[in-house]
């Protein structure tokens, strides 16, 4: 992380932290943690194809699914991400 770029905003019932990648740092974040303190943290997830289709597979097709089950799943992909709605074509 690079400090000077970061940020924190809080009003009365809101918090943002804005957080920048060091230059040395590729690609893109895929989870989260936050928390009280580090014995209780949550952990979130990024948008991205990889998370959806994790999860999706997960809520759709627990662990006992055959391969043909899992091979028939729809093909989810992501198209656009915004502050305000997420864009997601299922085939």
């Amino acid at each position: 992380l690079v400090s000077p770029e970061s940020s924190l905003s809080v009003s009365a019932h809101n918090a943002v932290v804005g957080l920048a990648k060091a230059p040395g740092s590729t690609g893109p974040w895929h989870k989260f943690s936050f928390g009280l303190d580090p014995s209780a943290l949550q952990e979130r997830l990024f948008v991205s194809e990889e998370n959806i289709d994790g999860f999706l597979g997960t809520a759709l097709c627990p662990s006992s699914c055959s391969q043909s089950a899992l091979e028939s799943q729809p093909l989810i992909e992501v198209l656009d991400v915004s502050e305000d709605r997420i864009q997601i074509r299922v085939e």
